[in-house]
């Protein structure tokens, strides 16, 4: 009996499992503006996002996940963005959150854009990792994705993966798998810090600034509590992020992520000894990739 009762709550959460994953939504269907109203605009297949003197914009999905991949078609901020930051990224709320992060640090024209990236586990970052892009991301559109599921999460720049942040709780690492998380975009004036760490501020003459999106997807698992801990995580195939696929990165992208380290990466918390005193974070002496 106790075998057939686990086979029916097996069949049951399978049964159920293909009505939490949401695929293809419209901008308008999965988020909605939080702050900037006046200068933002958010319809069925693009977004628009203003930073002036007055305000920057943002908005965010209109509800949590946990575990899945986020991607969306982003045009950065063009000609002299220095000071200005686009971010797009995932966050729980609260004093011990969870966040992921893609940040797009504006320059001066002619330089490149930084992308920095960040991970926050009960409310603990220092684990940020920074690249120049092997393009001009303010010319086109580029596809920008958080692939996360309970084994890694993977950063993905038009499906080439630049950083790849592994689970090692069994050894005592927290890793971001119990809190639900909304994805978070905005842009805002971050001159305090974002450009030569807050030297070059931002040159208003330019304004507005617009970062435009024309693509989200979140084909992901809708967070509702607790509950959702274990059927988030469920090996199961309509979880497609835990299938064996998902689990590490394959020959071929582990070739493009050594690419994009070896010529594009410009900071690593892992190489950074002076800051952490010659104590690096336990993590980066485990296999990342």
């Amino acid at each position: 009996m106790a075998n057939f009762e686990k086979m029916l709550v097996a069949f049951f959460i399978f049964a159920i499992a293909p009505s939490i994953v949401l695929v293809d939504a419209t901008f308008s269907d999965s988020m909605y503006l939080t702050w900037g109203l006046q200068h933002a605009s958010l319809q069925a297949d693009n977004l628009s996002l203003v930073l002036d003197q007055n305000s920057g914009s943002a908005a965010q999905t209109k509800i949590p996940y946990l575990f899945g991949s986020f991607e969306s078609r982003i045009k950065l901020v063009p000609g002299n963005s220095a000071g200005t930051v686009t971010a797009y990224y995932l966050s729980s709320t609260g004093n011990k959150h969870d966040e992921i992060d893609f940040e797009f640090l504006g320059n001066i024209s002619g330089q490149p854009y930084i992308i920095h990236t960040n991970v926050f586990t009960q409310g603990n970052g220092s684990r940020e990792q920074q690249f120049y892009p092997w393009f001009d991301p303010t010319a086109d559109f580029h596809n920008y994705t958080i692939h996360w599921n309970p084994t890694e999460i993977v950063w993905y720049v038009d499906s080439i993966p630049i950083r790849v942040f592994r689970n090692y709780q069994s050894a005592g690492i927290a890793y971001p798998n119990q809190q639900g998380m909304s994805l978070y975009t905005s842009l805002w004036n971050a001159d305090g810090w974002a450009t030569r760490g807050g030297l070059v501020k931002i040159n208003w003459s330019g304004a507005p600034f617009i970062a435009r999106y024309n693509q989200f997807r979140a084909r992901a698992c809708p967070f509702n509590g607790p509950a959702s801990i274990n059927q988030c995580a469920a090996n199961i195939p309509s979880n497609w992020w835990t299938s064996p696929l998902y689990k590490q990165l394959g020959y071929a992208s582990l070739g493009q992520l050594n690419w994009v380290r070896s010529n594009y990466m410009i900071y690593d918390y892992c190489k950074d000894t002076k800051r952490f005193n010659g104590q690096l974070p336990p993590e980066c002496y485990k296999q990342q990739f």
